[in-house]
């Protein structure tokens, strides 16, 4: 460390006098063994700073004449300070989750178990749709715990929410103007409007979008969440989700479904998202882990409708997943192992109790 210390001392303050204008254009510099000897350190240190000034071009050498400063165009005359300033770091601004429990130890055991039996695949790109392990999880998961049918095929896997509504954008043009809940969640605007694309607020009532506003407000795409929308707490009745899926065949446009937060449905039966209504292939839908495990596992879903499917090959084959291929793996097998249902159903049993006890 103490000869790292001095070889690039030597070079700061070699680089700084050439800056500074104190070491003139095509000046000579001492012999190495003459640097060594004046400075009291080793040839070895001095041959490093040679090395580096010369490989960012601030000195040349000429054959058997030795090393040279050269001609450099400075900014400024001022010299430049020959210590780096100090480091600053900043905090961690975060805390861990309280409103429900996730067992850590379980996720690192399944992440170990991943590590230890995949090995190389761990290193393979990723399609640009995700991993197929746990696409193909990921339907078994949705018709064993939702009751959906979904194809793998259809499968799109991001990285959060955000990531997702802006696939869909790009899918969907940024020329379109997308509906949204008024109010909503304060992101969906901020993305949307992000991504290029304009937002029309469609007034949010007692059992979700007014149905006035469906029919009278100038848009192309409608998002929702039909189940416990933000900041509202409202789930759609089945006539309003009907009543959306009418104005997409009437439109023959598309809606995207949010279904944030959906696994955690109270009472036991789950409420059918527009997805499964749908039978038309008029409902994009988008749905996340960072409720439902924790908000640092940046990764959701998205599945197409298929007339949707080759025009994302088309548009967003060519990109890579954004979501590492490790953490796809680990999610995988979380899902596949049944700890993901496990969880959940512990989380909901004690959701249930919690509001039981609050009246």
């Amino acid at each position: 460390m103490k000869d790292q210390k001095k070889y690039y001392s030597l070079y700061l303050e070699l680089r700084n006098k050439i800056l500074a204008g104190e070491i003139e254009a095509n000046d000579k510099l001492p012999s190495k063994r003459v640097m060594a000897d004046m400075r009291g350190v080793s040839l070895v240190t001095v041959e490093r700073a040679y090395a580096m000034l010369e490989d960012e071009g601030y000195i040349y050498t000429r054959e058997r004449s030795g090393y040279f400063v050269s001609h450099i165009d400075r900014l400024s005359s001022a010299p430049l300070s020959q210590a780096l300033p100090p480091v600053r770091h900043m905090r961690e601004e975060h805390e861990l989750p309280k409103e429900r429990d996730f067992e850590y130890s379980l996720w690192f055991k399944t992440l170990r178990r991943v590590i230890s039996e995949r090995g190389e695949e761990l290193f393979v790109r990723s399609p640009s749709k995700g991993c197929a392990v746990l696409r193909n999880a990921l339907v078994d998961y949705l018709y064993r715990y939702r009751g959906m049918v979904a194809d793998p095929h259809a499968i799109v896997i991001g990285s959060g929410s955000e990531q997702l509504y802006e696939i869909a954008v790009k899918l969907l043009g940024r020329d379109k103007i997308y509906g949204i809940e008024d109010p909503s969640y304060s992101q969906i605007r901020a993305v949307y409007l992000g991504a290029g694309a304009s937002v029309c607020p469609l007034t949010f009532g007692e059992d979700g979008i007014e149905t006035e506003e469906l029919s009278t407000k100038d848009f192309d795409v409608l998002h929702v969440t039909p189940f416990h929308s933000y900041p509202s707490g409202v789930t759609t009745s089945i006539s309003k989700r009907y009543e959306y899926l009418k104005w997409a065949e009437r439109n023959d446009s598309f809606i995207i479904e949010d279904d944030f937060d959906s696994e955690f449905f109270i009472p036991g039966h789950p409420i059918d998202p527009l997805y499964s209504l749908d039978t038309r292939g008029s409902v994009i839908y988008i749905n996340t882990f960072s409720k439902s495990l924790s908000p640092s596992m940046r990764m959701g879903y998205m599945i197409l409708p298929r007339s949707l499917m080759s025009l994302y090959e088309e548009k967003l084959g060519m990109f890579s997943c954004s979501v590492p291929v490790l953490d796809q793996y680990v999610l995988a097998e979380f899902i596949s192992s049944g700890s993901f249902e496990r969880h959940l159903n512990r989380t909901r049993r004690k959701v249930a109790t919690e509001k039981q006890k609050n009246g």
